[in-house]
């Protein structure tokens, strides 16, 4: 059965979107957007998502013609549209459709959608251990481009991945134009050293990522002590542990960076962490 997406307030089959060749989203990159898994049929953090959301398209001056409320209910019609129990939806802000040319005045409405789906970002084998490799590509300094913004323009990102696909890796490190840790192609990075939950902090390039946070609660709830400042390849290298958090990689431990081998993959800081992801994510799910 053909997957149904929603689209500026109508449930379509995916084939029949119809989304403008004009839209300045396919166009330029023109827009923003949430990825958000749901388990059991529940929108995982919706609400920060969608919050997330508004404050990237008030950062690009773009006005979203529906609230909050509106796409809270709408998120929960598409699942609702599937046959998924657990599974992810991506939701798209773009521009709308306009002319060619990269003034976005003839831009009238802002086309939205949310697209329904299951979503695999690594191989079976993940769990066990990522090899990442360290992309040559960097990640977009602040003074350029803010991190915080969930543009449609992942282009860095992109390019990591190939570079990842190209040395049969699974994914690859970002750095800052600074040389130190920015964050995976698409999730967060955290490192465990002598007992310490460690992260870089959006001022190093690093995306605010809401598992990120959700996972630092969790640590701290527990009595993990948890700091974020700049991490440096030498710091990755000789960690304890390292893992990747996102929407999409929920939480997966790494094994290999650059030919270095982890002391501990997964490790027990790791192994702690996700039994208490899980617990929380299937509470949260039955509430």
């Amino acid at each position: 059965m053909e997957r149904q997406c929603w689209i500026n307030q109508a449930i379509k089959p995916v084939s029949q979107a119809g989304v403008a060749l004009t839209d300045h989203g396919l166009l330029y990159g023109d827009g923003v957007f949430e990825g958000i898994r749901f388990y059991h049929r529940v929108p995982l953090l919706l609400t920060e998502h969608l919050e997330r959301l508004f404050q990237s398209a008030k950062a690009i001056c773009l006005e979203l013609p529906y609230s909050m409320d509106d796409l809270h209910q709408a998120c929960r019609d598409v699942i609702a549209q599937n046959d998924l129990t657990d599974g992810y939806l991506r939701l798209v802000v773009t521009r709308g459709s306009g002319a060619l040319g990269l003034d976005p005045k003839r831009c009238e409405t802002p086309t939205v959608f949310i697209l329904c789906d299951e979503l695999k970002m690594m191989r079976d084998s993940a769990q066990s251990g990522l090899k990442l490799i360290v992309a040559a590509t960097r990640r977009m300094p602040l003074d350029v481009f803010d991190s915080q913004i969930k543009t449609l323009n992942y282009m860095n990102n992109i390019l990591a991945k190939i570079e990842a696909n190209q040395a049969g890796a699974d994914d690859a490190l970002l750095l800052n134009t600074q040389g130190r840790v920015a964050e995976a192609s698409a999730a967060n990075v955290f490192v465990v050293k002598n007992g310490a939950l460690i992260s870089p902090p959006s001022s190093e390039c690093a995306l605010n990522g809401i598992t990120l946070r959700f996972i630092l609660e969790l640590a701290a709830f527990l009595g993990i002590e948890c700091v974020e400042r700049p991490l440096s390849l030498y710091d990755v290298y000789n960690a304890d542990e390292v893992f990747l958090s996102g929407s999409g990689a929920e939480m997966l431990p790494v094994a290999d960076i650059g030919g270095r081998r982890m002391t501990a993959c997964p490790g027990p800081m790791f192994k702690r962490l996700k039994q208490a992801f899980d617990e929380k994510v299937q509470a949260l799910s039955e509430a």
